[in-house]
């Protein structure tokens, strides 16, 4: 939620910020009238009570002919209070309920328009000629099949369409990309994390998935939880309700989860193979900061990033995503794209939001400076999702004969092995 001090003081930016989203507008005036009767109301409620606390200490003292005007007095007052209290109170649920539904104000950089509107930052490595190797590239399914790594008939068979089974050396390789990523993070100064994947309303609503993300989100009717679609979330939620010494500052948490999408959106498109699942596991980092310093924090989320793909000597590029892509929590957002060989195209593999104040207001989480408390800002990014980080391994390394290359970071986790080899049929 965005502070309503500055949406008073700058209403403007507030539009500005919704209309690049391609939000409504009118939503920031409908949420500036609310405001100014919730103040108004508190005030008038204010002023009552301290009439009726005044007039409380006369009665005693009045005489009986002055009691009786004053104790009808008191009776118009006192119903005057209960229907301030219950305007104050209904304006009040309004503007809670109005700047729930606000997004993150925008940041002034990032380019503004649809989907594809995003500005191309960098690129880095090189896309392979494979026809100047002399063969057609394999898509990561077949290559899959090959290897004995990927199932996704029986995961269809058992589950439902966009469920896997990761087999053989799939499965080690899931294992050994999320080792090494937890290496990277650790090493970076990251506490490593295994976090809930189930989550009160209250965790959910507070990272800002039940507004326009609530389409893609599992929730469990009995007992009021939902499956959590990233372990930002929990993350996010684990310092709720919670005052941070700014001493303590940055906390970086790298988590660890199963992560569990409706993608309700996406009919028809990734079908084939693991791409977009509806169930995976990812190792996401999460970093608590000074709002002043969440520009370079984001920055170092973004390299940490680079270095990880750098590291499985993956072809990418990073975008500065446009304001009508963004989620409804970040004021800015990056992604990086890794090129799929048999698609002919950069597609997405790690994205670092910065989060500003959005998330932490919304969570009741604050930072301490001497005798000042004051909300902190969130940032989040994904280290590896690891079912679309094994479709750009398995496409981009592999051979003529079906094997597959390993990168040199991730040989310690899988027993030394420099080539993923063909199962025997």
């Amino acid at each position: 939620m965005i502070d309503l001090r500055l949406l008073r003081e700058d209403p403007d930016r507030a539009r500005a910020s919704q209309r690049a989203r391609g939000e409504d507008v009118a939503l920031v005036d409908a949420l500036l009238s609310a405001d100014e009767r919730r103040r108004s109301s508190g005030v008038r409620f204010d002023e009552l009570r301290a009439e009726q606390k005044s007039l409380g200490k006369l009665i005693p003292k009045a005489s009986a002919d002055e009691k009786a005007e004053l104790l009808k007095k008191a009776s118009q007052l006192a119903a005057d209070v209960k229907a301030a209290d219950a305007e104050r109170d209904a304006a009040d649920a309004e503007t809670q309920e109005l700047v729930q539904r606000l997004g993150n104000l925008v940041h002034p950089d990032v380019p503004v328009g649809g989907e594809e509107d995003f500005v191309t930052l960098e690129t880095h490595g090189t896309i392979r000629d494979f026809g100047a190797e002399g063969f057609e590239p394999k898509d990561h399914l077949e290559l899959g099949q090959i290897l004995g790594a990927i199932d996704v008939e029986r995961g269809a068979k058992v589950s439902g369409s966009r469920f896997y089974f990761l087999t053989g050396v799939g499965a080690l390789l899931e294992l050994a990309l999320v080792n090494a990523a937890i290496a990277q993070a650790t090493a970076a100064g990251f506490t490593p994390m295994l976090t809930p994947a189930l989550v009160r309303p209250q965790s959910m609503a507070g990272t800002g998935f039940l507004g326009q993300a609530a389409q893609d989100v599992y929730h469990l009717d009995k007992d009021d939880l939902y499956l959590v679609g990233t372990s930002e979330v929990p993350l996010a939620a684990y310092h709720m309700d919670e005052i941070i010494d700014a001493d303590k500052l940055p906390l970086r948490y790298a988590g660890f989860s199963p992560c569990f999408r409706r993608e309700a959106g996406s009919h028809g498109k990734d079908t084939k193979g693991i791409f977009r699942v509806h169930q995976f596991d990812k190792v996401e980092m999460f970093s608590y900061v000074l709002p002043e310093d969440s520009q370079a924090e984001h920055q170092r989320l973004l390299a940490w990033e680079k270095q990880w793909l750098s590291a499985l000597e993956l072809p990418f590029r990073v975008i500065d995503v446009a304001s009508g892509d963004l989620g409804s929590s970040a004021a800015r957002k990056f992604d990086c794209e890794a090129w799929i060989p048999t698609q002919g195209k950069y597609r997405e593999l790690t994205s670092t939001s910065d989060c500003t104040e959005f998330q932490s207001r919304r969570l009741s989480i604050r930072v301490r400076e001497g005798k000042q408390v004051r909300p902190l800002a969130t940032l989040n990014g994904t280290l590896c999702a690891v079912p679309r980080t094994i479709v750009a391994i398995l496409e981009n390394h592999q051979q003529a004969d079906g094997s597959v290359y390993v990168p040199e970071v991730l040989r310690p986790y899988l027993g030394g092995r420099e080539v993923l080899e063909p199962v025997a049929k």
